[in-house]
């Protein structure tokens, strides 16, 4: 893969770059700017990026703002966000667009060198690839509005392992229940969030966006 790496620490890229490369891929660009951000991402067109949120010159979200942009002009453009925080309002608006290959990760978090080149490479392919964490926090609002109103307490499980970038067999793992059941909650899961029958991993990211995105962009 073709990897973009944003990330203003140098340690912290170095050590990225270091990573991807001992994977087998290759760093395209590593930067440490907001502005530098956007223009490697539009300028290179990766297979995937890995963004922190918080980049110079202002160290607020310029990372986030620089991967919004760039979605816009390249849509589906695979971007993984690796942060130490939450940023509710632009991480629903990036996840929320409906193109897929996106991911949100908390540095804090990450525990290993596969774990993360999986989210990483889950991205590339464009699925999705989110902390629990973040998760819940992207969730964590009224149930006004909400089409994931009509799933019950087993399909939101269901989901939100979904939106983490497991698969059936990892999800039927996790809940110990079988294979097949996974399939008949995700096949209903479709059903009440209006998914039409079509290519099922492009349903399942659709799922997962409709999940996270349901309150809107600017919706706290």
């Amino acid at each position: 893969m073709r990897v973009v790496i944003a990330e203003d620490l140098f340690l912290l890229r170095d050590g990225l770059v270091r990573l991807v490369e001992a994977y087998g891929h290759s760093v395209v660009a590593a930067v440490d700017t907001g502005p530098a951000t956007l223009d490697a991402l539009l300028t290179t067109r990766p297979d995937v990026a890995i963004v922190d949120v918080r980049l110079p010159p202002t160290f607020s979200d310029e990372g986030l703002q620089a991967a919004l942009t760039a979605r816009r002009e390249v849509p589906g453009l695979p971007v993984l966000i690796l942060s130490q925080h939450v940023e509710q309002l632009y991480a629903r608006e990036l996840l929320a667009d409906g193109n897929g290959g996106v991911g949100y990760q908390l540095k804090d978090r990450v525990l290993d060198a596969g774990q993360f080149l999986d989210a990483v490479e889950r991205v590339a392919g464009g699925g999705t690839a989110l902390d629990p964490t973040v998760v819940a926090k992207l969730l964590g609002r009224p149930e006004r509005a909400d089409p994931l109103a009509t799933l019950t307490e087993r399909e939101r499980a269901v989901l939100e392992l979904m939106a983490e970038g497991l698969s059936n067999a990892a999800i039927a793992g996790r809940l110990f229940l079988s294979e097949g059941a996974i399939s008949k909650y995700t096949t209903t899961i479709f059903a009440k969030l209006g998914l039409a029958a079509d290519d099922d991993t492009n349903r399942r990211v659709r799922a997962v966006l409709t999940y996270l995105g349901a309150a809107g962009p600017h919706d706290q």
